[in-house]
């Protein structure tokens, strides 16, 4: 996976280096106020422009990618090109106009009237500010305060975005002699995008016709889904990935929502666990057996290919423990190799404990609930006893942790603090396998 990511994270740098260099085989050296200006904005402009294309393409859900470099990790990094972006814009913009203003000779107030009779520039204006809109719903402040549905909506407005911005950058005189190179780039991030976001889905809802079969409680706000359907073995989903589920029911249809298999495939049926976390998960609780479903993927990389010694341990905090629950049941592995232990604040708390036994009792492999009070994931009070993810509470359950492959996923929060406790406890960081969200 290392690999994979490197290789993904070198393609998209690489890709930064040949629009640079386009840029500097057409700049023309000139000491001129205007002209510094006019090259700082098209050499923004480029890279934004370029920014914009692996914003899409990682969220493109190509399969090779998602699997090979995690779909959390795209994420941070779709997140945190999101920012540069932006800013490679704002200062496309303000450069762009500060050379304008220099050139003509006016002031910058006269200058952005006049270039917004330019209908590609007022193009590229809206776009930009939808960008801006989408960078606003994502900042953390706002992100705590908005429904995910929400979230997502306003977050598809980036391909207006860069269709809007798409004629003002092949006006460009950057691009008079690369014109094909950028509109070729745009087609195949299109061709990606409509591919794996559009005819995928319908093809494969088309041919495993998935449907509603039991919806049963596991605890509290938190119920099972069994979904059956045709030709399942084709999908290739394996114990530790997920699926971005779509339920052709009333506030349910229009939103596809990223669930694990809490469940090896079996036969016609998949199963998934879901905790009532937002408005569309709590809705799930609701569903009628034989409602459609859309199911698209599998996606992820936390599974059996990871693993790169004979001893496993599986760390799950809440309701991560529905892909723990499928590779605890098929991981390989003979006695005392295969270990989970399941933070949760509470007895009551722990979901699908009565299967989760059974699989330790059959398979001879350990499993330990961590409970207790916390004041947030991963910490418990002083008074309650000391944190049962500490490095000295994991060494404790597992003497010979640091020999051990450490499969995680929970909270945020939890995930973060464990993973540092497990890097102290001597697990080096290639052999912690985690892929977490927040939803």
């Amino acid at each position: 996976m290392r690999d994979a990511a490197m290789g993904v994270r070198g393609g998209m740098l690489g890709g930064a280096g040949v629009v640079a260099l386009l840029w500097a085989a057409q700049v023309r050296p000139s000491a001129r106020l205007d002209a510094l200006f006019a090259t700082a904005a098209h050499l923004t402009g480029l890279l934004a422009g370029y920014g914009v294309l692996v914003l899409l393409f990682l969220m493109a859900r190509v399969p090779a990618v998602e699997h090979g470099v995690g779909a959390d990790r795209l994420a941070r990094w779709h997140a945190l090109g999101g920012r540069h972006v932006l800013l490679l814009c704002f200062g496309h913009a303000l450069f762009a106009l500060c050379g304008y203003a220099a050139h003509q000779g006016v002031d910058v107030v006269s200058a952005v009237r006049e270039l917004f009779g330019y209908p590609a520039v007022a193009a590229a204006f809206a776009g930009t500010a939808l960008l801006a809109a989408v960078g606003v719903s994502s900042a953390r402040a706002v992100r705590r305060r908005v429904s995910h549905e929400t979230w997502r909506g306003v977050h598809l407005l980036v391909h207006l975005a860069a269709s809007l911005a798409f004629g003002h950058q092949l006006a460009g005189p950057d691009l008079a002699l690369a014109g094909w190179f950028w509109a070729l780039a745009h087609a195949t991030v299109a061709v990606l995008l409509l591919w794996y976001r559009a005819v995928v889905p319908v093809r494969q809802a088309l041919r495993h016709a998935l449907r509603v079969g039991e919806v049963r409680v596991e605890g509290p706000g938190v119920v099972s889904v069994v979904v059956y359907g045709e030709h399942l073995a084709e999908l290739r989903a394996e114990p530790g990935q997920f699926l971005r589920w779509r339920f052709l029911q009333r506030r349910l249809w229009h939103t596809a929502l990223p669930f694990s298999l809490s469940a090896p495939v079996q036969g016609r049926a998949l199963r998934i666990t879901v905790k009532a976390l937002g408005g569309h998960s709590r809705r799930i609780r609701r569903l009628r057996p034989g409602t459609r479903v859309i199911a698209t993927g599998p996606f992820g990389a936390l599974t059996a290919a990871r693993r790169t010694r004979p001893k496993v341990l599986l760390i799950a905090g809440g309701v991560g423990i529905t892909p723990m629950r499928a590779l605890f049941e098929t991981l390989p592995g003979g006695p005392g190799e295969i270990t989970l232990l399941y933070r949760a604040g509470a007895e009551e708390h722990l979901v699908l404990r009565s299967e989760l036994e059974a699989i330790a009792a059959e398979r001879q492999a350990g499993l330990h609930y961590l409970l207790g009070p916390s004041d947030a994931w991963g910490h418990l009070p002083a008074e309650a006893g000391g944190d049962p993810l500490a490095p000295q509470a994991l060494l404790a359950l597992v003497p010979d942790l640091a020999g051990h492959d450490v499969y995680l996923c929970g909270p945020p929060g939890m995930a973060e603090v464990t993973q540092s406790a497990l890097l102290r406890a001597g697990v080096p960081a290639a052999r912690i396998h985690s892929e977490c969200f927040s939803f």
